[in-house]
């Protein structure tokens, strides 16, 4: 897999390219701390990923990577976490915000990697494959929602279960003590998941099946928690999950 590296700083240039190393499947064909510099690369060599960073002096990174006409998949590198929802907008591969954690470039890499691997899929629109917003699509792997002053971007696969409480929803988080609370009402949250992994058991309660461990009678356990099954909401549930 061919990328090039974009950033106005040497030193997180530097980083990645011992990141890329590291990988194995990962090739470096260029480094750029000037953006502009980078489009004869991008135009005449095969370059399947660009890493660019955000806030440089020359261009904004969200700037550039908009104006590519034949733009390959791009993963956004920067220190500034509020530029995430612009750059998934983009139908950016990932968004890492420095420092960078080696595991989590793993991560990106290896969604860029998925993405290649998919022959039917054109590159303008692989990205689509990692939604911002859910439309009940296999494929999706995040949401955004808003919580307090921020969007906070969660992978749909550590939801464990999402609970009513008045007027906000908890959002319950696999490795996390803390729920995230949003005003999202459960109407909108379920046009958010996918419908193949998500399913509301309860007024109050949507769960994520992959985390059931058990199903008690007219309880569902997830981890030690035991969420109800609502009279109005068994047959459905059940069905899903061919029982």
């Amino acid at each position: 897999m061919n990328c090039i590296l974009i950033d106005d700083e040497p030193l997180a240039i530097e980083i990645l390219v011992d990141y890329c190393k590291k990988v194995g499947f990962v090739e470096v064909v260029g480094t750029f701390t000037n953006p502009l510099e980078a489009i004869p690369a991008i135009n005449e060599q095969k370059v399947d990923v660009i890493f660019c960073d955000i806030e440089m002096p020359q261009i904004n990174g969200l700037d550039f990577i908009s104006a590519l006409d034949n733009r390959p998949l791009f993963i956004f590198t920067t220190a500034y976490s509020q530029y995430a929802v612009e750059g998934f907008e983009l139908n950016a591969v990932d968004y890492l915000v420095k420092p960078i954690p080696y595991q989590r470039f793993i991560k990106a890499v290896l969604r860029a990697k998925e993405l290649l691997s998919r022959k039917d899929t054109p590159v303008s629109t692989a990205a689509n494959v990692f939604p911002s917003r859910g439309d009940g699509n296999e494929s999706q792997k995040f949401i955004f929602v808003k919580s307090e002053h921020e969007s906070v971007k969660i992978d749909l696969d550590d939801i464990q279960y999402v609970q009513g409480l008045k007027d906000y929803l908890k959002i319950h988080v696999v490795g996390s003590n803390k729920a995230i609370l949003t005003l999202l009402s459960f109407k909108d949250i379920l046009e958010k998941l996918p419908r193949n992994q998500f399913i509301r058991v309860h007024k109050s309660f949507v769960v994520n099946v992959n985390f059931i461990k058990t199903i008690q009678r007219n309880r569902i356990v997830i981890d030690d928690i035991r969420i109800p099954i609502g009279e109005s909401h068994k047959t459905q549930f059940f069905s899903m999950l061919g029982l």
